[in-house]
This record gives C-alpha cells, sequence and structure tokens, in this order.
C-alpha cells in the first residue's frame, strides 16, 4: 500500500449473521475502496461483547466474518484486515480518550438511548453498551483516518470522534487526524421487509424483516414476495421514502446488487406490476447471494489460511496504531519504558 493515499477505517460486529443492509451499507464498496485508500478493515470483537450473549460461539462468528470480508472481494495484499482484540492499543487508547470525554455527550448518544429504552433502565445497561462510542473512536483515530465509510444513523458516532480528537488536539497539539464520515446516499439504510419504516437489522425478533447473507435461496425468494409494497391504485413504481417506503427500499436493493442507478431500473420497470416486481427483485438478489455464499464456503473452508490473514493483518496494525499511541502518551508525560 503506498503512503499517499487517505486512510480509510471500517468495522463490523462478529455478533450475528450479516445482513443484506450490512452489505448494501457498506461492504459492497470494500473491494473497489481499497484502490483508492490504505484500508483498515477490523473485526470488532470487544464491541460485540456489549451484546453478546453466546460467548462460546463468537469465535465461530469471528472466522464467519473473515470470510465474508474476503467474499466481498477485500484483498489482503491490498487491505489490512485484523481482530480488534488482537491489537491491544485500541483498549489502551480507550481509557485515555475516556478521560477526555464527557458524561453528557455519551448520554446523547442515539443508539446508547434506544438500546436503553429496549432494555427500559439503567441497571440492565452494561457500562460497555455506554462507552461503546469510546471504543469506535480508538478504533478510528489509532489509524490517524481520513474517511469513515457509514450509514446516516452512524454519522453522529464520527461527529463524537472529530469532537474528541478536536479536543485533544487544542490541548498536545495536532495528534490526531478529524476523520470524515463516507456515506453513499444510495443504500445507506437499507429497511425492515415488512415494517419499512425501520431499519433492517439482524437483531430482529420477526427473521422475515431481514434478508441475511447466509439465508437459503428459497427463503429469500419468500421473503421478498411477503415484503410490504402499498396500496395505491394503479400500481406504480417511483422512488419516494416518505409515500412509498416499501417500494422504495426494494429499489434500493435491486439498484445495489445489480449495480444500476435507480432512474434507469425506473425505466426498466415501468409499466409493470407489484408481483412482477417483486419477482425481479428476487430472481436478481437470489444469483447474487448464491455466488456469494460459493465464495464464502470456499474461505470458510480453510480455517487455517483464514487465522494467517488477521495473524498478519494484527501484526501491520499495531505497527500503525503503536505510533499513534507512542504519540498520545509522549505528550501525556506518561513514562515508557523503551527508547
Amino acid at each position: 500500500m503506498t503512503s499517499f493515499k487517505p486512510v480509510l477505517f471500517s468495522a463490523i460486529q462478529p455478533s450475528g449473521n450479516i445482513t443484506i443492509g450490512n452489505y448494501i451499507g457498506t461492504m459492497r464498496h470494500w473491494s473497489k475502496m481499497q484502490n483508492d485508500y490504505n484500508c483498515f478493515y477490523c473485526i470488532a470483537d470487544l464491541h460485540a461483547l456489549t451484546t453478546y450473549n453466546k460467548h462460546s460461539c463468537l469465535k465461530k462468528s469471528i472466522l464467519d466474518t473473515i470470510s465474508f470480508y474476503l467474499a466481498c472481494g477485500v484483498d489482503p495484499n491490498k487491505s489490512i484486515i485484523f481482530i480488534q482484540s488482537h491489537v491491544y492499543q485500541h483498549s489502551q487508547l480507550n481509557w485515555i480518550l475516556n478521560c477526555f470525554s464527557q458524561f453528557s455527550e455519551l448520554l446523547r448518544m442515539n443508539q446508547f438511548k434506544m438500546k436503553r429504552q429496549i432494555k427500559n433502565r439503567y441497571e440492565k445497561t452494561n457500562v460497555g453498551l455506554f462507552n461503546y462510542p469510546i471504543l469506535m473512536a480508538s478504533d478510528i483515530l489509532l489509524y490517524q483516518t481520513n474517511f469513515v465509510p457509514v450509514g446516516r444513523d452512524q454519522k453522529q458516532h464520527i461527529e463524537l470522534t472529530r469532537n474528541i480528537a478536536y479536543r485533544f488536539n487544542s490541548l498536545y497539539g495536532d495528534i490526531f487526524t478529524l476523520p470524515e464520515p463516507l456515506i453513499n446516499e444510495c443504500g445507506s439504510k437499507i429497511m425492515s421487509l415488512l415494517e419499512p419504516n425501520k431499519k433492517m437489522s439482524k437483531s430482529d425478533i420477526n427473521k422475515n424483516n431481514v434478508i441475511f447473507l447466509l439465508d437459503d435461496i428459497s427463503s429469500v425468494i419468500l421473503k421478498i414476495k411477503q415484503s410490504m409494497t402499498d396500496s395505491e391504485q394503479p400500481c406504480r413504481i417511483y422512488y419516494d421514502i416518505e409515500r412509498k417506503p416499501g417500494i422504495s427500499n426494494l429499489l434500493e436493493i435491486l439498484s445495489a446488487i445489480t449495480n444500476k442507478n435507480i432512474d434507469i431500473l425506473l425505466k426498466e420497470l415501468q409499466g409493470i406490476m407489484y408481483r412482477e416486481f417483486k419477482d425481479i427483485v428476487a430472481d436478481s438478489l437470489s444469483k447474487f447471494l448464491y455466488k456469494m455464499q460459493k465464495s464464502y464456503i470456499n474461505y470458510r473452508c480453510d480455517e487455517s489460511y483464514l487465522k494467517k490473514v488477521v495473524y498478519e493483518g494484527a501484526i501491520k496494525a499495531r505497527l500503525k496504531s503503536e505510533k499513534t499511541l507512542q504519540n498520545v502518551c509522549s505528550k501525556l508525560g506518561l513514562v515508557s519504558l523503551f527508547k
């Protein structure tokens, strides 16, 4: 990787099956991005501990996630793929940045407020969930990241990261690069199939709302056919998130997996009924997932190769992150045992 390229950091939790929303929102761009950026692709296993109940399954989920990274076209020779817990600098910087963050800032984080409402009481909310955004800030700032690909709903996390970095820099000089969110407007927030006014989520109790990358193809077809559209008569297919959220959501999915602009799709779909439209989406998605699953299985069967990829990735990530951490520690007056 050449030094003049801007740095890009992206991460996914290995806390469950990856959805088509995860792929469309972020992962589908990774293959192309590694040609334009110095890419750090992280498996955020420490983040997963905030909500993961069956920790004995975490190793499997981590290996599954690495396989998906590779199946999405991430090349270990071009990009750095690593497991978060293998790079201890993440946890060290996390504590330091805690001391430069404000309690009130974390209380305002939308994801924390939403999850706390679900849990209903503070007593059921672990501290890790509250501290989650600071660890995320540490992930990003360690690598002097220029860009972070995120969905619209995660922009607040990047804003907090910038605030923390700016606060530290104002005291100690230009230590951290201020990252920018990289938001792809089309597909940045894929919605639930049956409730298109809420985001598609792997934790949704109703699995008919979600398409997972490892779903059986027959179930994918059924989920698309059962997805919510609307009752407008005559049937008209056009993009309008407010008036036609179900149709707009299916258009975003179709656009992403076919690499066709929505305007082009609307011309091709002109005059067809909703049922035929769903058949087209289901057929295109089935063909895409078949290829994705085949590639995934090829990688997943070679566990020694997966471990080799993240072992080498961790070494490279440590070299980069240690430079930042040593600079931070030096500015804070923390004594180093090494010259």
